[in-house]
């Protein structure tokens, strides 16, 4: 494998194709923020805004600005977006919304934490970039309005009626093992050791079920299996983008056995997940082979495909597996032949089971300016160490 080609082919794409796209399509010079409804094309079909991919898009350029290269249209990208979520994005008290309107009127309540989460990172990575403690202030006081609200992450919005079956959901851990090493400079060495092991122990030992192999994205409470819908759901995309949160927060805590069990965790979930028949992963599966309740279990998603790369790469490099390798390889091919638009410019987003493009847009509501160019810049950046 030339892994200076392949380098080159990620960074190439992030820089020459992806990147120009959302910089010239996607900002609203007349209200601020971004417009992430974009067509094929890249023209504007819906002007709502979403927290996550005004965050994310914050988050993005502020990252290429602080660890590629300090271009000024990337900042200001950047600084304008975070101009305009600081403005409208919350209630005053840093509960962020989930959705508004072009100029910034709320849709949707603060029932969403990724809100949150998402806007902490915007804002960390924007006050590294420009040197405004304001921004970092911004970005300290979500934090601290997700640790209050972690038991209970909906609140009021919670629509489970207590006491009957009480689950915890994976996706807040997992996030926040990527969250806090994003915020080390700002919570500090000491609290990333301690609540990284705190999160390392949830993720591996609570959400990972030895007796299955796999991680769920529901456990009971006490950390057991339900075996319910909810309880059985897997999403192998999820289980592998974790993984790499886990090494790079494993890799920084110099705990190698950790690495080793993420590793594992990887290639059992790719076992799992791949389709055998079409190629591709899965984006949902019953964890006993039950018919999932998602009617969109069979589709492949772009983020599932382009996260599953990095985990791979950083497996690679971190325990030298061919098997990971093998893997990377067999992922690679699908995932340029099937996502990457050789027309116009960005990646399609959502394939049907046998690997056709069932929605040509190129972003929407949940799709932006986040796995695409990451997944690009995570690559090339493993791929440049070998």
């Amino acid at each position: 494998m030339d892994f200076k080609q392949l380098s080159k082919q990620y960074k190439n794409e992030l820089l020459e194709n992806v990147v120009p796209f959302w910089l010239s399509q996607s900002q609203d010079h007349e209200f601020g923020g971004y417009f992430t409804c974009l067509d094929r094309e890249g023209k504007v079909y819906d002007t709502d805004k979403f927290i996550w991919l005004q965050a994310r898009e914050v988050w993005l350029f502020s990252m290429l600005y602080n660890k590629v290269e300090q271009k000024k249209e990337w900042l200001e990208c950047a600084r304008q977006g975070g101009e305009f979520l600081k403005e409208y994005g919350h209630d005053g008290n840093y509960n962020w919304y989930f959705s508004f309107t072009r100029e910034g009127q709320p849709l949707i309540q603060p029932y969403n934490i990724f809100s949150y989460t998402f806007a902490a990172m915007a804002f960390a990575q924007l006050g590294l970039a420009t040197g405004n403690d304001e921004y970092s202030a911004i970005a300290k006081h979500t934090y601290d309005r997700i640790i209050e609200k972690q038991d209970n992450p909906k609140g009021r919005y919670n629509k489970a009626v207590p006491g009957t079956r009480e689950l915890k959901n994976f996706a807040l851990p997992m996030i926040m093992c990527n969250l806090n090493l994003e915020m080390e400079h700002i919570l500090g060495h000491e609290y990333v050791e301690q609540s990284g092991t705190k999160l390392i122990n949830e993720v591996m030992n609570t959400f990972y079920r030895p007796e299955l192999g796999l991680i769920v994205e529901n456990v009971n409470a006490d950390g057991s299996f339900s075996d319910t819908f909810d309880g059985r759901l897997l999403n192998p995309g999820h289980a592998i983008e974790a993984m790499w949160f886990i090494m790079d927060l494993a890799e920084r805590m110099n705990k190698k056995d950790i690495i080793q069990k993420a590793h594992q965790i990887t290639l059992q979930t790719l076992e799992q997940g791949w389709d055998k028949e079409h190629g591709g992963i899965f984006y949902f599966m019953d964890a006993k082979n039950h018919p999932p309740q998602q009617l969109e279990w069979d589709q492949k998603l772009w983020w599932v495909h382009l996260e599953t790369l990095i985990s791979l790469l950083k497996s690679y490099r971190l325990t030298g597996s061919q098997e990971s390798l093998d893997w990377f390889e067999k992922v690679h091919q699908y995932t340029w032949t099937h996502f990457k638009d050789a027309q116009f410019p960005e990646w399609f987003g959502y394939l049907n089971r046998q690997g056709e493009v069932s929605l040509n847009l190129k972003g929407g509501k949940w799709k932006g300016c986040f796995h695409v160019p990451r997944g690009l810049y995570q690559c090339w950046k493993e791929l440049e160490k070998f």
